[in-house]
Formats: structure tokens, C-alpha cells, sequence
């Protein structure tokens, strides 16, 4: 306060003098705050947990020294608070706030000054404002303008001669463990002591003493009572087994929050998302914090965890890494004037209006809406509403817990009189009363004294037994929630072992390489696990505290486990001893917790009977006459008699002896293991931090280069955490052998690598909104991506040159090629925001980040898009991790890195969208016609569906059509009618590109279509294949370039084999014989890969080396193709011949079985040749035969393929068109020919339906 008269006086500036008191000052003197100090503390240090005075002064008065007079409200007020340290440790603080009154005439003096300015400037700034507007001013003040002008004074004012000024004061209890409940009690009675009308029955030195140092810490499974000033206070620690100690009342997180809500944060967390909690009240923030941490179990909050962030370090909202914080929220203010720097991920709890937001893209827990159910079980059998309860103010929760704890007397003495209660009922959570309770507070009256009928002698004995039955239940209810919630993980977990990969032989060479191993089978593990789990387990199992739960199962097997690991452990195993059954596939069926009676009864029976009392408080040696009693003064304290405890029983002693020998047990180990101390502590350090990026930043008066090197930890950890992603997503697309070989198998699951790309896009989300300037809109990415747009856009009216067009369409030999795409980041975004499915700037940002990843543009675009330094320079402040050059360029190197593989991330994802596609038609213009008299048509297909048959207009042969996305595409039907004189075409290939994602197929074919030529189709069936990105638009020319015919495999193939006879060297029979072993076994490996990574089965029957091909080969060998009169044979000629002898004769057989066998065979097969031959299509003849192989695999299950082939091979007619030689006329070849077929038959074949269209069998 000094400070900042000394800057006003001499004339500096508003923000110097800011800084020094940390407030605004367009508010009153007395609702603004001050710095606060650490007075004294007790002991002076502790070896093993040194006093961090920077930290404990910012979160004991987080919002800094406040002033009061005699009309405030000067109630006392608890919070607790929790410092976590770099290394993950946890120290809890508790404190009490209460309001001394002011002795120093100087403070005084300052403050009437203060105010005196204050109002100078208060009533000059009104005063111009009435002169201006007159009515405005008039609907907020009466008539008499000077009158309410001295009002306001007089109520917003301090007069140094009328009123007492007063200031707060905190007193703290610093513990290793969470004991909540005991040390708010220890310290209301301290605070009662100072301010009774009688000084306490002995020094409060006394009593801290005995609480330093005199009261142990109660061993695992036991209770301790230990006394305060006026009444004994209990605490209790769970047992080895149980659930790890929590103190604060999961009640009240569920009362404020509601349970829906509460699963959706919970949910939050364990996806390692941002969370931010916003209330007026510090307690408020960390029961929430802590209640939903603890239900973690047995998983570990891994991240920065602040959950009272001090009104001096609103900065760390700025962390582009997942935290859980808690911010206070000003009275009056509302989330839209709250500036985020980030909110792509952030999942927002304003825990006073009941409400959270959560982020887009969010997987619902597992078995939810059963969970939810099983949770208000719980909590309606404690009398709490699943909805929680809107205004829970301490008051009315106090009015509940008296009606409570008078019923429960009613029980067991019978001396509450029925319209008591009733009276009580009416009463219960009124506001009214609230309001009146709090007013007698204040004025000094008691409520709860209020009894109203049981004697004196009778109440002091009662409400000892009341206040315990209150917390009871608060502790039985915590556990039964807690048991709920760890019931679920168990459930889900309950077979992890089985997938943890554990490699290393020891712990020296499993943390050198920690980084490089996968310790986990994460495909397996999911592909167990039942289908509606799946999109949250893919996400869970990435998130840094899964990975951290196994590396702790790893490390077991060298050192101790981990607490929360044991636990969980002899839990998992509990569960098989019950289920004698063998591991079943995992079922999505609820199994709810069997044991919260136990768990319920334990915590009863510690709470009933104390295992443990400490030694009383007594009197110490002190000097007397020191720390008078001065009623309402917290008094100074002797230091020296509390600066150590006695000799002969001192915990820390003991403490420490513990951590000694655990210490020396540890080192003997570390040399068992032949590794030097310090580097293993260095090795497990950096194992255990693998992944995080900033564990916990520190807690101090933050100087600019504490600032500068926290940030510069964060640009670190983000480079890291890009690296990592980055690697994960190849090696994932490709296999571990695969990155060693430089190729890849080129898919993934579906659901794998949907879960990196959400974790990537959220990434780039954090990198964006990394030191920005000023906030805009809730996509940082997106934003900048629009602003980039613009400049662009002005540039090029300003330009309007020509030569921002992609390059003309070249023309080539054949004549026709697909002109290139032009590559533009703009062009991409105008994709985007034409597509009116996404709503959202955070949708549109991650759809732009799946568009340019599947184009193999994402590091060009942001190269690009950050090129613009200007832009960059005025979005983002210097410490920006987009403005650290190096950092900057090794990101855009690791992003580079994804453009190894083929992501359909934006294809797969968009299915509902329009996309315009271009075709071109190829035609070899040296044999055939260059125009057709015909019309030609097309239809193309793909994943998700077709365009239907579509007319080309008259020799063009380029045209572009838009139609619903069809995703991966398969196959082209073309076609013509005929007509007119030239009606015969010889098509090369047929290109189609997606025009949004460039992807560009070929569809070969070099196949005439013409009645009377080759063999007189009028239709093709192509079947495609994606061609890889071009590295050039030359590039792209010269592939889509008609190939010369000897160079293309595929126009060998299709040129009816007959009509090349002599020209190319035939396969002889041991190659057609791998051929078809290659074909079936390519198509018995495609239904041996999980469904989400199995390829196009239309390319393994119908493509280049899939099955018709083989089969074709077959019975091509030895086939008698001499031209009788110049007309060409072909294999359907042969099949139909079978067909008419098949129809003409009964065959005799020796065995009865056989005929019939034999006779339904022919039958089908007459049937299925017939059908196609009838089909309303003009196919050729070699497109028959592949609809009859298609249909011969399609229905495997009646074996019709194998059985077929012998059929034809006894046919008479096979003497006639085939030569002695021929494969088909050899018993063993047709024998082992059966056997292979026979391999396919029990997988079921889906064919595409432009295979078969328009055939009825």
C-alpha cells in the first residue's frame, strides 16, 4: 500500500504502481488487494520437504492481502491447497483466512488517502458522464443527482474516525498427506481460541507443538485420535488393500457439479485434455480437483495439476501441454468475457452455475448410461440428488446436516418431538433461512446452538456423537463411489497383463531404450475388447497415464510396486479367483461393484473404535509473559520452542531412519544391478518423464526469465511430443519391419489412426494457440488459416495476373490427359468452408489438417502459411513456439516425414459430402477410330457407392461430375451403343480424379468394344488402381501419358490372348500354376487381416493377378485358338458347348451318391451360364467368364467352383478344343486345380455390385 502512494506521488505511471499491488484500480480501495508476506513459520525446514515460502504465500492468499471494515462480511473462511513439484510429489496445505483488526495509524491513515483519491477521480468521471448523458444516467440514479452521489460516497468509503479497519490473516497447516477433515477442525478450534472471551486452557504454542511433533501419523488401516484446543479430532488411513487415502468430500463434487456432468469431466481427464475449473470459491476448486483425480484409480494424473491458480500467474493458461487448473472467478463476471488463450480441447467446468463445456469430437465413457445408473444408486441411498444441487452455500448444507443428525438422535434417543421435524423439513435448504443464519453469524448469534429439546448436559454429548455421524457418512459414501468407479477399470483391465510386451532382459537396458520400445499390444488389446468401448479405450491407451500405469507393471519386476498397482493388482486377481471361468471374450455387459458393504464397514468400524490416541498438549518450557492473550489477535509466536520437537519421540527422526534405510536398500540394489547411482536416478527420471512435456511449472514470484525458461521448456516439449506422434503414425501405417525395409503395408486400423489424427490435430491445435497475441475464435489454427486467406486475397485483386492459373492443359500424343490440379493451401480451405456439414472453426481446422495430411501437403501447406512472417509476427509473441526458427523447422521436417505413407483420413471421415470428379478416356488412337459415331456411356464405383450410368457427351472424352462422396474407388463400367458406322473403340485406360483430395485412379482396359471385334463387348467391367502422387505436374503428364502397348502389363493381359498368339511369349505350366496359388492365397490373406485394414477384394478376383486372370490362364494352356474362317475362339465358346452337352445327355456313373452330386453340379452350372447369357448386358465373351468365376467364388459355401472345373475337364467337347498337352486335360493338375479352390470356400465373398449387375441367378 506504501509502495503504491510512493508511485502516485511521484507521478509514475498506473501499470508500474500495478504490478506492486496486482489489481485494478477502477475499484474501491477496500475491494482492491494487496501484497501478502509469510510471517513465520514452523519448523524452519524439513529435510525431505523444504518450505517453498513463494509457492504457500501465493495459494494461502491467492488473490493477495485484502482490508475490510466493520459493515463487511468478515466470516472466516477455509481452503486447502496443493503443491505439486517437478518430480510429481505432492505437499497438501490447509488454511483458515480471518480478519485481524488493523492497530498501525499509518495503514490507517494510508487508506483514507486512497480513498479520498479514489473518490476525487470517482466524482470528476460521473460527474463529466451526467453532463453528457443525461439519460442514461437517469435510469440509474434518483431524482437528487448530488445526493446519490454523497450516498455512494458514504456506502463505498472509509472515514478513519468512524469506521475499524481490518485485514486478513491466514494460519496454515502444511501436511505430506491429505488429512482434510482433521486439520480444518485443528484449525477452526486454534482460530476459536484466539477470538473466545476466554484465552484457551493453555498457549497455543502448546498445541502446535503437540500437532508437529507430538502426533504420529496413523499407520496404514488405523485410526488416531489426537486433541485440539477444545475437543479430540480423528483421522483414519485405509489399509494396504484399499483404496489410497482421500479426505475431501466427493459429496460436495457431486452436489456441485450433478453425475452427468461429473462423468463427462471425469471423462475429460482421463483423455489428458485442458481442464479448467472456475469458481468463487478456492475450497470449491479443489474438492472438485481432487475428488475427480482421485477417481482415477488406478491411473495417475500425469500433467501440470494447479487446482488454485494465483491471480499472478494467469499466464500458465497459456501451456500448450493437457492441465488440470483451477482459476477463480471475479463476482460479476461471466464466461464470455473470460479470454482462454486456447479452447480447441478445453474442457471449461464453471462449477457456481452448474455447467461445463465440453470439447468437440468427444467418445462417451464406456457402458455410460449403466454407470450413471449404479452411481445415484450410491448417492440416493445418502439422500443426494444425481443432479446435484445448484446452490449447495455452506448454510443451507449446514441446516441439512442438523436436520440429519436429528433425525439419527431421534433413533437412538427418541428426544426430537414429531412436529419438530417437520418444522425442520420446511426448512430445509430454504434460502431465506440460509440468508437469516448467516446475518446471526455474522452478529455473533449461533444457530446451531439452537436445540430444541434435549437439556444442556444432554446436547454437549450429542452433537460430539452427531458431528461424527455426519462425517461418517460423508466417509462411508466416498468409498462407496470411489469402489464404483474402480470397479469399472478393473472391468475393463482386467486382462492388461496379458498385453504388456515385456522385452528387456533388465531395468538398465529397458531404460536405455525406453523410447524406442512399445510396451503395450495396443491392436490386440482392442481388438479384444467389445465393439462400444472402442472409441474410447483407442483414445485411453494413448494418453500419457496409461503409459505410465505400464511402465510402473514393467519396473516391478526390478523394484517395489507401485502402491496404486498393487492395489489394482490383487484387486484383478480377486476377480479370477471369483470368475473360475476361462478368460472369456470380453462382453459389454455391466457388472456392478459386489463390494461396497465391505468397503463401507471397514472405514465404520475404524471410525467406531480408535486404534491410536497421541499424547495430550501440555505445557512447554517456555518464557513466560511472551504471546499475552489478546482477544481477536492472532499473537507471535515463541519460534525457538517450536523450532524442534522432543528427542526421544520425534516423527521426522523416524521419517527420515525410514527413508535412510529405504535409501541404502535401494543403492545395494542399484549396484546388484551394476548401474551408478546417480545415472540410474537420471535413467529413471528421464524414463518416467518420457512423453511429458513439462511435468509442473513452478509456483514463484515469476521474474521474466523464470517466464523465458518455462516456455522455452514448453517449445521443447512440443518439438518432442511432434517427433514422437509423427513416428508413432508411420510406424503404426507401416509395421516395425516395415520402417527398417524403407516400405510399408499401407493400412491401419481404421480406428487406430483415427485416434493419432485427433491426437495430432490436437497438437497442432496446441502449437497454435502457443504465446498468441490475442485471441480469436476458438480454433487458433483457424484463424490463422483465415487470416492468411485474406492477405492472399487482396494480393491477388491487387495482382490479378493470369499467371496465378494452374499451367494450361498440355496436350500429348494420344491427345488427351488430365490437366493438373493446381496445389493451393486457399483452394483447400475453400473446400472446407464450402462443405456445410462442419458448424465450427475447431471441425473446420481439424477437417483442413485430414485434407492436407491425405494429400501428402500437410508440412508444405503450414510452410506456407507460416512463410508469412508479417502475419506471424503479428499474431504471435516472440517466445511463440511458431516464431523459434530452428524448432520451427524440424516440426515442418517431422511432418514431412507423413508424407511416406497414404492416409484416406479425409475420404473416410466426410462420407456425406458432395466432391466433383474428373474422368478422361484414353483411347489408342493409332488402331482405332478417332471418332465414334456410338454414344458412350460410363458408371463409376467405389467403396461407398456409385454414380449410376452416365452419358459422355460425343467424342469428349474429358468430362466432370459431382456426386456424393464414393470413397476409395473400385471399378468403371464402359460402354457404348453401337450406333451409326463407326462404332467400334479401342479404349486404353480411363483416368477418374477426386478433385478435392487429388487422388487419381487408372482403370486399364485395352480391350475393343464394337460388335464383330475382339470379343464383341459392348460393355467393360475395369477394375482400378491408385496411382501414386506425382512428384511433378511433368511427372503427372508423363504418367497419364498412354503408355507405350509392350510397356503396360495390364493391356497385355487383356488383349484377348488369343489375338497375340506368337506375338508374346506364353507362361508355361508351372508359372500358370503359381499363378493361381497366388491368387487364392492373396485372397485367403486378405480375410485373415482385421476387417478395418483389408484392401479392395475386386482387385484380388478381377485385377491384374487376381483369380479370373488365373483361372483364364488355366484354360487358355493348350487351348485350340486357330482361327476357323478367320473368327476368333474364346474360352465362353468352350463353356458353352459344355453347357449344351450337359443339357442334351444324362451321364451314367457306377455310385448312385455321385449322380445326384453330379447331376445338381450340372444343373447349377447350366443354370448360372444360362443367366449370365440371358443378362440384359451387352457383355463380351471374356467378361462372362469373369462374372462366372465371381459368381463360382461368391457362394464358396456350396463348394460351385471345385465342383464345376471336374465337370468340365470330363466334358466331351474339351477333346475337340483342347490339345493332348493342356493342363485341364490332366487328371493330377485339375485334382490339386480342385484342392486350391477348395481353400476359399470358407470365407464369406461380397461382390461389388457392378460385377454382377443385371445377372439373376
Amino acid at each position: 500500500m506504501y509502495q503504491w502512494l510512493e508511485a502516485d506521488r511521484h507521478g509514475q505511471s498506473q501499470d508500474a504502481a500495478n504490478t506492486t499491488s496486482g489489481e485494478n484500480f477502477d475499484q474501491s480501495p477496500l475491494r482492491r488487494t494487496f501484497k501478502s508476506k509469510v510471517l513465520a513459520h514452523y519448523p524452519q525446514n524439513i529435510e525431505w520437504n523444504p518450505f517453498d515460502q513463494d509457492a504457500v504465500n501465493m495459494l494461502c492468499m491467492p488473490k493477495g492481502l485484502s482490508f475490510r471494515t466493520q459493515t463487511d462480511n468478515k466470516d472466516p473462511q477455509f481452503h486447502s491447497f496443493i503443491i505439486t513439484r517437478e518430480d510429481g510429489s505432492r505437499t497438501y496445505g490447509f488454511v483458515l483466512t480471518f480478519y485481524e483488526e488493523v492497530t498501525s495509524k499509518q495503514i490507517c491513515t494510508a487508506m483514507q488517502t486512497l480513498y479520498q483519491m479514489h473518490n476525487a477521480e470517482h466524482y470528476s468521471s460521473v460527474y463529466a458522464s451526467s453532463s453528457c448523458s443525461m439519460d442514461s444516467l437517469a435510469s440509474s440514479i434518483d431524482e437528487g443527482d448530488t445526493t446519490s452521489l454523497l450516498k455512494l460516497q458514504r456506502y463505498n468509503s472509509y472515514d478513519i474516525s468512524r469506521d475499524t479497519l481490518y485485514v486478513s490473516k491466514s494460519i496454515c497447516l502444511i501436511t505430506p498427506l491429505p488429512f482434510m477433515q482433521a486439520c480444518k477442525k485443528f484449525l477452526i478450534q486454534l482460530y476459536k481460541a484466539v477470538t473466545s472471551q476466554q484465552p484457551p486452557p493453555l498457549p497455543l504454542e502448546s498445541y502446535i507443538h503437540n500437532i508437529l511433533y507430538e502426533v504420529p501419523l496413523p499407520p496404514p488401516g488405523r485410526s488416531l485420535k489426537f486433541y485440539g484446543v477444545y475437543e479430540p479430532v480423528i483421522c483414519q488411513r485405509p489399509g494396504p488393500n484399499e483404496l489410497p487415502l482421500s479426505d475431501y468430500p466427493l459429496r460436495e463434487a457431486f452436489e456441485l457439479l450433478g453425475l452427468e456432468n461429473l462423468v463427462q469431466v471425469f471423462t475429460c481427464v482421463l483423455l489428458e485434455m485442458q481442464i479448467l475449473l472456475y469458481s468463487q470459491d478456492y475450497q470449491r476448486l479443489m474438492t472438485v480437483a481432487e475428488g475427480i483425480t482421485t477417481l482415477l484409480f488406478p491411473f495417475q494424473w500425469q500433467h501440470v495439476y494447479v487446482p488454485i491458480l494465483p491471480a499472478s500467474l494467469l499466464h500458465f493458461l497459456d501451456a500448450p501441454v493437457p492441465y488440470l487448473m483451477g482459476l477463480q472467478s471475479k463476482e460479476g463476471t461471466d464466461r464470455s468475457k473470460l479470454e482462454l488463450p486456447q479452447e480447441a480441447n478445453l474442457c471449461f467446468v464453471d462449477i457456481d452455475n452448474h455447467f461445463i463445456e465440453l470439447p468437440e469430437e468427444f467418445p462417451q465413457f464406456p457402458n455410460k448410461v449403466d454407470f450413471i445408473q449404479e452411481l445415484s444408486e450410491v448417492l440416493l441411498q445418502f439422500g443426494i440428488s444425481p443432479e446435484g444441487s445448484l446452490h449447495c452455500s455452506e448454510s443451507t448444507t449446514k441446516l441439512k446436516n442438523l436436520v440429519l443428525k436429528d433425525l439419527v438422535n431421534d433413533k437412538k434417543n427418541g428426544n426430537v418431538s414429531a412436529n419438530n421435524i417437520s418444522m425442520y423439513e420446511i426448512l430445509k435448504g430454504n434460502e431465506t433461512i440460509a440468508r437469516l443464519q448467516a446475518l446471526a453469524k455474522r452478529t455473533g448469534v449461533t444457530v446451531e446452538k439452537m436445540d430444541l429439546s434435549a437439556s444442556l448436559g444432554e446436547k454437549d454429548k450429542d452433537l460430539k456423537l452427531q458431528c461424527e455421524e455426519a462425517e461418517l457418512r460423508d466417509y462411508q459414501l466416498n468409498v462407496q463411489l470411489r469402489e464404483v468407479f474402480a470397479n469399472r477399470f478393473t472391468q475393463m483391465f482386467a486382462d492388461y497383463e496379458a498385453f504388456v510386451i515385456q522385452t528387456a532382459q533388465d531395468m538398465e537396458s529397458w531404460l536405455t531404450n525406453r523410447e524406442q520400445m512399445q510396451n503395450f499390444d495396443k491392436a490386440s488389446f482392442l481388438s479384444d475388447q467389445p465393439e462400444p468401448y472402442l472409441p474410447f479405450l483407442s483414445r485411453f491407451i494413448e494418453t500419457q497415464m496409461f503409459a505410465t500405469f505400464i511402465d510402473n507393471k514393467i519396473m516391478s519386476q526390478w523394484e517395489e510396486k507401485d502402491p496404486l498397482l498393487r492395489v489394482f493388482d490383487s484387486r484383478i486377481d480377486k476377480i479370477r479367483l471369483y470368475n473360475v471361468r476361462a478368460p472369456t471374450l470380453r462382453t459389454s455387459i455391466y457388472q456392478k461393484c459386489s463390494t461396497l458393504k465391505e468397503a463401507a464397514q471397514s472405514i465404520e468400524q475404524r471410525l467406531m473404535k480408535m486404534d491410536h490416541t497421541a499424547i495430550h498438549p501440555h505445557l512447554l518450557d517456555m518464557k513466560i509473559g511472551q504471546g499475552k492473550y489478546e482477544q481477536g489477535f492472532f499473537p507471535k509466536l515463541q519460534s525457538d520452542v517450536l523450532a524442534t520437537g522432543p528427542t526421544n519421540n520425534n516423527r521426522w527422526v523416524s521419517r527420515s531412519a525410514t527413508a535412510q534405510r529405504r535409501k541404502e536398500r535401494l543403492r545395494q540394489h542399484s549396484e546388484h544391478v551394476g548401474l551408478d547411482n546417480d545415472l540410474r536416478e537420471k535413467y529413471m527420471q528421464e524414463a518416467r518423464s518420457l512423453g511429458k512435456n513439462l511435468r509442473q511449472p513452478k509456483l514463484s514470484d515469476l521474474s521474466p526469465a523464470v517466464i523465458a525458461q518455462t516456455n522455452w521448456k514448453f517449445v521443447e516439449g512440443l518439438l518432442k511430443e511432434c517427433r514422437m506422434k509423427t513416428k508413432r503414425m508411420l510406424v503404426e501405417k507401416m509395421g516395425h519391419e516395415a520402417v527398417e525395409l524403407g516400405h510399408g503395408e499401407a493400412n491401419i486400423t481404421g480406428l487406430e489412426e483415427n485416434t493419432l489424427i485427433a491426437s495430432l490435430c490436437d497438437l497442432l491445435e496446441r502449437i497454435w494457440s502457443h504465446g498468441l497475441q490475442v485471441k480469436q475464435g476458438k480454433s487458433a489454427l483457424w484463424s490463422h488459416l483465415i487470416q492468411f486467406q485474406d492477405r492472399e486475397e487482396k494480393q491477388e485483386h491487387l495482382a490479378e495476373s493470369p499467371v496465378a492459373l494452374g499451367p494450361e492443359r498440355r496436350k500429348s500424343d494420344s491427345g488427351v490427359v488430365l490437366p493438373t490440379l493446381r496445389v493451393s493451401l486457399i483452394q483447400d480451405m475453400r473446400h472446407i468452408q464450402n462443405m456445410s456439414e462442419i458448424k465450427t472453426d475447431v471441425g473446420r481446422a481439424r477437417a483442413w489438417i485430414r485434407l492436407s495430411l491425405e494429400k501428402k501437403l500437410l508440412s508444405q501447406h503450414l510452410k506456407q502459411l507460416l512463410s508469412n512472417q508479417p502475419l506471424t509476427k503479428k499474431l504471435y509473441k516472440r517466445y511463440a513456439f511458431l516464431r523459434c526458427e530452428e524448432e520451427r523447422e524440424q516440426f515442418l521436417y517431422h511432418l514431412l516425414s507423413l508424407n511416406a505413407v497414404d492416409y484416406f483420413c479425409f475420404t473416410s471421415v466426410f462420407t456425406t459430402i458432395m466432391i466433383p470428379y474428373r474422368s478422361v478416356i484414353i483411347p489408342i488412337k493409332k488402331l482405332s477410330n478417332a471418332i465414334i459415331t456410338s454414344n458412350p456411356w460410363i458408371c463409376v464405383s467405389g467403396e461407398l457407392g456409385d454414380t449410376g450410368v452416365m452419358q459422355i457427351p460425343k467424342n469428349l472424352l474429358e468430362m466432370t461430375f459431382e456426386c456424393q462422396n464414393l470413397g476409395k474407388l473400385t471399378t468403371v463400367q464402359i460402354g457404348h451403343d453401337n450406333s451409326g458406322l463407326l462404332a467400334k473403340w479401342l479404349v486404353d485406360c480411363v483416368m477418374v480424379r477426386n478433385e478435392i483430395t487429388g487422388h487419381t485412379y487408372r482403370f486399364p482396359c485395352g480391350r475393343w468394344l464394337g460388335k464383330g471385334i475382339d470379343d464383341g463387348s459392348l460393355e467393360r467391367i475395369l477394375i482400378g488402381e491408385l496411382m501414386t502422387t506425382a512428384a511433378s505436374d511433368e511427372d503427372l503428364v508423363k504418367q497419364c501419358r498412354t503408355p507405350p502397348q509392350q510397356k503396360s502389363p495390364t493391356v497385355a493381359r487383356r488383349l484377348s490372348i488369343t489375338s497375340l498368339t506368337g506375338k508374346t511369349t506364353k507362361p508355361n505350366t508351372g508359372q500358370i500354376q503359381e499363378g493361381i496359388g497366388e491368387a487364392v492365397n492373396n485372397i485367403v490373406k486378405h480375410f485373415h487381416k482385421p476387417e478395418k485394414e483389408r484392401g479392395s477384394l475386386t482387385v484380388l478376383l478381377c485385377g491384374e493377378n487376381g483369380l479370373v486372370a488365373a483361372l483364364e490362364q488355366v484354360f487358355h494352356h493348350g487351348f485350340k485358338s486357330a482361327r476357323i474362317f478367320h473368327k476368333n475362339v474364346f474360352i465362353w465358346d468352350f463353356i458353352e458347348r459344355a453347357v449344351a452337352y450337359f443339357e442334351t445327355t444324362d451321364q451314367i456313373l457306377d455310385n448312385e451318391d455321385d449322380v445326384l452330386i453330379q447331376k445338381s453340379s450340372c444343373k447349377t452350372f447350366c443354370h448360372y451360364v444360362n443367366a449370365i447369357n440371358t443378362a440384359p448386358r451387352n457383355i463380351g465373351k471374356d467378361g462372362k467368364f469373369q462374372i462366372l468365376v465371381c459368381l463360382g467364388t461368391r457362394v464358396c459355401r456350396d463348394r460351385l467352383l471345385p465342383q464345376w472345373i471336374p465337370l468340365l475337364a470330363e466334358c466331351p467337347a474339351i477333346t475337340r478344343m483342347y490339345e493332348e498337352s493342356a493342363l485341364l486335360r490332366d487328371r493330377m493338375t485339375v485334382n490339386s486345380l480342385i484342392r486350391i479352390l477348395q481353400t476359399i470356400q470358407d470365407f464369406t465373398i461380397v461382390l461389388e455390385g457392378s460385377l454382377i449387375k443385371g445377372v439373376d441367378v
